[in-house]
């Protein structure tokens, strides 16, 4: 990923945490000789240094994945800036947006264990712990069932590029005419992205 010097994020915490937020990702691998995409939530394990997912059993990017580096882009939000909301007329648009690209060995997974445990945390995670909703209460032979049609497996990461393009390459004056307008705005990713900027100028 292109990252010019002021945009880029190498704060491992602050990383981790946007992982965690944004954690539906692309995960891009060769298939058949082709780039292949699919969308897909990841679980982040920091001790292990690894995101842990699964593919639809029928979705074939998996038959040939094994061993391969892999690219899992995690996508943030992201607002288009008008360059009237600048003091003068000699600028032009541009996006303001917040990504991060991991890279990684895939492991397809195989044991009944390691599954099991991932599958509970995926559930977990997106549930919450206060939901009434628990996978260990589903009847074990259908979950037995969902877990044939699925493939398990492991990203080993190997290294990880951040960006946050939040207007740092211009004045703190024009950066807040930038932040006036967004708050201006009804959509959830202007105001996110204003509320960003407003942190990393703190």
């Amino acid at each position: 990923m292109y990252i010019p010097k002021q945009f880029k994020i190498e704060d491992e915490k602050r990383i981790h945490r946007f992982i965690e937020e944004y954690s539906f990702a692309t995960l891009i691998s060769h298939h058949n000789g082709e780039p292949y995409a699919t969308h897909l939530p990841l679980v982040l394990h920091k001790s292990e240094n690894a995101l842990y997912g699964h593919f639809a059993r029928a979705n074939g990017q998996w038959k040939d994945i094994e061993n391969q580096q892999v690219l899992s882009i995690f996508h943030g939000p992201h607002a288009y800036i008008s360059s009237s909301w600048y003091e003068t007329k000699d600028a032009v648009p541009t996006w303001n947006y917040v990504a991060v690209h991991v890279y990684g060995k895939m492991e397809i997974i195989d044991d009944p264990n390691v599954i099991s445990e991932s599958l509970s945390e995926l559930v977990l995670k997106y549930e919450g712990p206060a939901s009434s909703y628990n996978l260990n209460d589903v009847d074990s032979n259908y979950v037995e069932g969902l877990r044939k049609g699925i493939v398990p497996f492991k990203i080993h990461i190997s290294r990880i590029e951040a960006k946050a393009k939040l207007s740092q390459n211009h004045s703190v004056e024009r950066r807040q005419l930038v932040i006036d307008q967004l708050e201006k705005s009804s959509h959830e990713n202007q105001l996110q992205i204003a509320e960003l900027m407003i942190k990393e100028m703190e």
